[in-house]
């Protein structure tokens, strides 16, 4: 078997760039995602130090790294207390698709695109980054927070409304007709919404059948369940991510702490990759040209997402500065919105430079702003008050 020297050498400076990144992250007590997205803008094409053989395996192991993040979140919680919070959360999925949706298909209207121009900016905008925000929660110890429930509930929503909206997009893309784009929606809304209906029914059944003393066989079990299900969601453009969320819920008690134990180096090296697979997906040349209009729009709507997590949080009975904690969470974007320049970029070409320019903007803004609220309400001693 032929191993090339060029792809073990990038990937060799490839994790050693990402190692040094995230001790320096650690030592300043700052999450090491803003670093990881400007390490793979350097690495990526245009960069200072490209790594072009390297790029088709970071490209797939983001995709584990995501399906991964999204696994260890849901081992977090129960199926019947998220279950719970997403029907009281309803209505803040209606105060996100406006707040934050309206904005990118204004902005798409003034710059002159077409009808599919606008509904895709819509949604680029619309659409949080479920593994960045997942990442974020996780290194700065947030996930036992209050607040906490209400973020993961309106990202959750959100894919759901992906499961509809994609489709949809795809279809106008291609020039279809609108009865094969509510068709796509309806398979891919009803097979989440039945997926979801089955874990909370069978789940059980799924965690007996996982388990098994051995930490190896446990971490095939879970993984090899995880990606069938992210697959099969992904398939009916459901996002794997919902599918590997669902398949963290089904899992409880102490099934879901070794998961959690035996997955958790794997999910570090992947989620890593997967940041650094953002910043190699832009091109630095690209994003000089549009970086006024992706500011403009990334500081709007970087406000109405934490409008969205405030009312969000809200709803849980959060106190002031947990809801704004919730509210900086959801800034950051990510993933789907990179899917949807994807779907609709190449009819497009003045889309994909925006997207990639807004996406970095707020991917690196996110997390620092959201860093930033932690550290100086945390500084305050009445802060477990508010926690509470």
């Amino acid at each position: 078997m032929h191993i090339s020297i060029a792809l073990l050498l990038e990937l060799g400076l490839i994790l050693v760039v990402l190692s040094a990144l995230g001790s320096l992250a650690r030592r300043g007590a700052l999450s090491p995602v803003p670093l990881y997205l400007l390490a793979g803008l350097a690495l990526g094409e245009g960069g200072v130090l490209p790594v072009p053989t390297a790029a088709g395996f970071v490209r797939a192991a983001a995709s584990i790294g995501i399906v991964l993040l999204l696994l260890a979140l849901g081992l977090e919680f129960s199926i019947g207390e998220f279950t719970s919070s997403l029907r009281r959360h309803l209505p803040s999925a209606g105060v996100d698709l406006l707040a934050n949706a309206v904005p990118g298909a204004v902005a798409g209207w003034l710059l002159g695109l077409d009808g599919v121009g606008v509904v895709a900016l819509a949604g680029a905008t619309y659409i949080s980054s479920s593994g960045i925000i997942a990442r974020l929660l996780g290194d700065l110890r947030r996930l036992g927070n209050r607040e906490t429930p209400s973020v993961l509930s309106v990202l959750v929503l959100e894919d759901f409304a992906m499961a509809a909206y994609l489709p949809v997009l795809a279809v106008l893309a291609s020039g279809g007709v609108w009865w094969q784009a509510v068709a796509g929606a309806l398979v891919a809304v009803g097979t989440v919404l039945a997926a979801l209906a089955a874990s909370y029914r069978w789940g059980h059944h799924i965690g007996r059948l996982v388990a098994h003393p051995d930490d190896e066989q446990l971490m095939l079990r879970v993984l090899g369940l995880t990606m069938v299900v992210a697959a099969l969601a992904e398939y009916v453009h459901a996002s794997a991510a919902v599918g590997a969320f669902l398949v963290g819920l089904t899992l409880t008690g102490r099934t879901a702490e070794r998961a959690r134990t035996v997955t958790a180096p794997l999910r570090d090296l992947f989620a890593a990759v997967f940041f650094l697979a953002i910043g190699l997906s832009v091109s630095p040349a690209e994003l000089l040209p549009v970086l006024p209009a992706a500011l403009a729009l990334a500081v709007v709507t970087g406000l109405t997402k934490v409008l969205t997590g405030r009312y969000a949080a809200s709803r849980d009975g959060v106190g002031r500065r947990g809801r704004l904690r919730a509210g900086t969470a959801l800034i950051a974007r990510g993933e789907f919105s990179i899917v949807i320049v994807g779907l609709a970029g190449a009819q497009l070409p003045v889309l994909a430079p925006l997207v990639a320019a807004y996406v970095f903007v707020l991917a690196v803004a996110g997390p620092l702003t959201t860093r930033f609220i932690g550290a100086r309400h945390a500084s305050r001693p009445s802060e477990q008050l508010q926690r509470a």
